[in-house]
């Protein structure tokens, strides 16, 4: 049967908004819920029409992480292995997208919902948004969110998290690299949608090399890094966009762009 539906979908002139919707459960990242934004991300993804994904969510907290209750001992480990799975996919996913994830975070973002955020390209959050990795105290150490955290925050300060439990506020996650951005909650969709908006107005296929080309290089030792982004400059040059990007500059016009 199908799994019912816990996000909203809605795009608009390039913006894709993929809401949370299941503010009852705190928007814990069930295999439905898994199910449903891995729908939302991949939707006609290639469309010339998507250039930008914005996640957020319905009520006070953004994302509670995993629904504890399909964890509970009598569910089997099959199942357990398939929420896991579909996380790590979603997550996974996120990075391999052609076109950039915002997380717009108004509330608590924790444990599996801390690591959706820590997965997104771009985050900003409200002044009272917070993170927190509490796993430890239930007695289950937040290790799949660690490795979201582990490569966007300094590890002193993703240990204390995972170790600790402890959130941190809007502005340490600002300070320490999570999030992005930080607005008070009033200007959240209009600092989202300028960020957006100036995606827009780039080229599609350009932006998605640039993407992939970003997370390839990231993992990589300098000179191999430099290496293949080198080659990608020269096959940048080669995109009908990005001759067009250098004409139009050098003519003093507007680009027109074919994605």
């Amino acid at each position: 049967p199908p799994l019912e539906k816990l996000t909203i979908r809605r795009q608009a002139e390039g913006v894709r908004d993929i809401i949370l919707n299941n503010p009852r459960k705190r928007n814990a990242l069930s295999l439905s819920m898994l199910q449903s934004l891995r729908e939302d991300l991949l939707h006609d993804v290639k469309s010339k029409d998507l250039r930008v994904i914005i996640i957020s969510a319905e009520g006070p907290v953004f994302c509670s992480g995993h629904d504890l209750k399909e964890l509970a001992s009598e569910d089997d480990v099959k199942h357990h292995s398939q929420v896991f799975e579909m996380c790590a996919e979603v997550m996974t996913l996120i990075q391999k997208l052609p076109v950039p994830v915002i997380a717009k975070v108004n509330g608590m973002a924790t444990a599996a919902g801390c690591q959706l955020v820590a997965s997104c390209d771009i985050a900003v959050a409200s002044e009272k948004s917070q993170f927190a990795t509490p796993g430890v105290n239930i007695g289950l150490f937040c290790s799949t969110p660690a490795v979201a955290l582990g490569r966007s925050l300094p590890r002193k300060v993703a240990l204390e998290m995972l170790f600790t439990g402890e959130p941190l506020s809007a502005q340490e996650a600002l300070m320490h690299g999570l999030v992005s951005k930080v607005v008070p909650e009033e200007k959240l969709e209009e600092e989202t949608m300028k960020i957006s908006r100036k995606i827009c107005e780039s080229s599609k296929s350009v932006l998605a090399l640039g993407k992939a080309t970003f997370y390839r290089q990231i993992t990589q030792d300098l000179d191999t890094a430099y290496r293949m982004t080198t080659q990608v400059m020269v096959d940048n040059l080669t995109l009908r966009d990005g001759q067009e990007g250098i004409e139009a500059f050098i003519q003093k016009r507007k680009p027109v762009w074919s994605h």
